[in-house]
């Protein structure tokens, strides 16, 4: 039979078929694609006429466009509709794309002809995105290991595949440990719960086939709980088993991993010629190097601790009032920290949820985007790869720009987290596409679907990232949307989350799921002057797991990195009822890939800028204000990495920031200072 994944697709917009696409249909698609794209690369190679940008540089652009499609499909299911099958040929995979990648970062005549190209980069007349793409392709051609001769050759191909196989595993065993557990809650036990927390836990019992109430290491679910079970032993046994995923011994622990993982980054790096991998990786980044990470993040550590310190004593106190005499646990401070919530603002999170219906916030993100650059969005009926994915069509002035799929309930066969990527990436090269983008997040499902505050800022974020994709104006597919520095790419998801902030986006979106009506004034009052409560222990646990990863990579790999983990905490003087955002076993962000090893921190880096790019908007006319909008949309969110960061920020703002905004966001600085 023929193969879907082979050929053209005659859908809507060229939405991927998922209705006609089998697991059988992968390993042959994504075979014949890569022996495709070499021959692709063997046609440049060949090409007897001497090296210039259209018969190098644009010819290798116009490569591997169906194996792009056909992974573009599986890596879509393989982290949000995760079966067995599936995994196995991510293990699979993982060593072919590795040796794929390094059979073309390898082709010592296919760099002969591109570093020519660049050598001659003076007299070609190159537009700016062209000089960019050049740049960017020789770069990371050297990076690769393009230049290495010899063993020190094999060797770079030997750790890159073995790094790409420790990468699938980790995330495989990171997704096993959350789906294998849980705990059976009795009618008893959910006591002093509120309604929603009861109706998900339900919920997820009913999906899992249980018979009663269970707490999943779902997020959305046990997060809830931790914040609502007045069972103090029923909380610490769900904090513990949170805390254990990856590091629970046997086939899914991720300790070894982690072990090694580190130790071959630094081996990449130093064939490289850098010091450590810190230096490698962060010579790409605006940041630079890992002092100038170091100095942003102590920058802020400081007085987060500070407040968490002020804040721990408050709530050993609450604690103590309860008659439990000892030092604050980790599973006591969401618990505590909710109770002085309701008390110090009188938010009552059962009587708020109502109002964040996820139907609403998709409406209010989308209106947002109306507004600041006149996109509208209309459902469309087709396929997609699980009943809960919604898609709709993006235009302007009736033309189209994009589809975007929305997949936003949890589900035991979806990776943790919330995310954002392209199917397809904008471009105008070799021909003219538009981006297919999907939002993933794991919102607890209902009826309605109701989001905790942190959910909203959460589908704001991934859709801020979503615009990234859908403005994207460039040529080249190598620089569109978010294919930016690592520690620029937060900016548009960061920023866009200060729209739900705005006092009539609420107003107008955060309606009550039973009776209709709108949010009262007063309540409204209440969540925004609670934005930032309880920012002392947000930023400690986030910050210690940022300082632990550039840590990790700024020196000798750790032979324990559990034990340079706690040393590294403890010259911090990590307050003992926090831990890390995510430790080392769980730490997927930094070893399911290289995306943000030794770039944990990029998230501040970026959110230095969100403040300040959004103080542009209050000082003008508002935060629809329509000519920062244009200025925002044409230097930062259509330019991609046409440009470099610094000098895209600095066209959108006429300078670049300092951390000043960011702590007074953050609530970690008098307002007047």
């Amino acid at each position: 039979m023929t193969n879907p994944l082979l050929q053209p697709w005659n859908t809507p917009f060229g939405i991927a078929p998922f209705d006609q696409i089998s697991d059988a249909d992968f390993m042959p698609a994504v075979e014949q694609a890569m022996a495709a794209q070499i021959a692709e690369v063997e046609a440049i190679t060949g090409n007897p006429a001497p090296p210039d940008f259209a018969n190098t540089i644009e010819a290798l652009e116009a490569s591997g466009a169906l194996l792009d499609k056909v992974l573009g499909v599986f890596f879509t299911l393989a982290g949000a509709e995760s079966t067995p099958e599936r995994q196995d040929l991510q293990r699979q995979f993982s060593p072919m794309l590795s040796a794929h990648s390094s059979a073309i970062s390898g082709n010592k005549a296919l760099f002969a002809r591109i570093a020519a190209v660049w050598e001659a980069r003076d007299g070609l007349d190159l537009t700016q995105e062209q000089a960019r793409v050049l740049m960017l392709t020789h770069r990371g051609f050297v990076r690769a290991g393009a230049a290495l001769e010899g063993a020190s050759e094999g060797r770079m191909k030997e750790i890159k595949s073995r790094l790409a196989v420790l990468g699938t595993q980790f995330t495989q065993n990171l997704l096993a440990d959350e789906r294998e557990w849980s705990m059976t809650l009795s009618e008893a036990d959910l006591e002093g719960l509120p309604d929603f927390v009861v109706d998900t836990a339900r919920a997820a019992g009913a999906e899992t086939g249980a018979d009663a109430p269970i707490v999943t290491l779902s997020r959305s679910l046990i997060v809830p709980f931790l914040q609502f079970s007045p069972r103090r032993d029923l909380r610490e046994k769900a904090f513990r088993a949170w805390e254990a995923r990856g590091a629970n011994g046997g086939d899914t622990d991720n300790r070894a991993i982690a072990a090694e993982t580190l130790a071959l980054r630094e081996e990449r790096a130093k064939l490289l010629g850098y010091i450590n991998f810190a230096a490698f990786k962060l010579e790409t980044e605006m940041a630079g190097t890992a002092s100038a990470v170091r100095a942003l993040l102590m920058e802020v550590w400081e007085p987060a601790k500070r407040q968490a310190d002020a804040d721990a004593q408050v709530l050993t106190a609450m604690m103590q009032g309860d008659g439990i005499n000892g030092p604050l646990a980790p599973w006591d401070w969401r618990y505590y920290a909710q109770q002085r919530r309701s008390a110090e603002h009188d938010l009552d999170e059962a009587a708020l949820k109502p109002y964040f219906q996820l139907d609403r916030m998709i409406d209010a993100a989308f209106d947002c985007a109306t507004r600041l650059f006149g996109l509208n969005f209309a459902p469309l009926d087709v396929p997609l790869y699980h009943p809960d994915c919604r898609a709709w069509e993006v235009t302007r002035d009736g033309k189209h720009v994009a589809v975007f799929i929305g997949d936003y309930f949890a589900r035991s066969a979806k990776r943790s987290g919330a995310w954002c990527s392209a199917m397809r990436g904008q471009a105008k090269f070799p021909q003219v596409q538009a981006p297919v983008v999907i939002n993933v997040c794991n919102f607890a499902k209902g009826d309605p679907a109701l989001l905790s505050y942190d959910d909203a800022r959460t589908l704001f974020h991934e859709f801020g990232h979503a615009l990234h994709q859908m403005l994207s104006d460039v040529t080249y597919e190598s620089v569109s949307g978010t294919s930016v520095a690592r520690d620029f790419v937060e900016l548009p998801s960061q920023l866009y989350e200060h729209w739900l902030e705005v006092p009539e986006v609420l107003a107008e979106y955060a309606t009550h799921a039973k009776t209709g009506a709108r949010m009262p004034q007063e309540m409204l009052g209440k969540v925004l002057g609670a934005a930032n409560f309880d920012m002392g222990f947000q930023t400690v646990e986030y910050l210690a797991s940022a300082l632990v990863d550039l840590d990790f990579h700024d020196g000798a790999a750790p032979q324990d990195p559990m034990a340079r983990q706690a040393e590294v905490l403890a010259d911090l003087g990590m307050p003992a009822a926090i831990r890390m955002r995510h430790a080392t076993p769980q730490f997927a962000h930094v070893f399911s890939g290289d995306g943000y090893s030794s770039g944990y921190y990029s998230y501040m880096w970026s959110e230095v800028m969100d403040a300040d790019a959004f103080e542009a908007f209050t000082e003008a006319g508002g935060p629809f204000d329509p000519e920062q909008a244009r200025a925002l949309e044409r230097n930062i969110l259509s330019t991609g990495g046409s440009r470099d960061a610094a000098e895209l920020y600095t066209a959108f703002r006429g300078r670049l920031p300092g951390v000043a905004p960011l702590l007074k966001g953050r609530g970690l600085v008098a307002a007047d200072q």
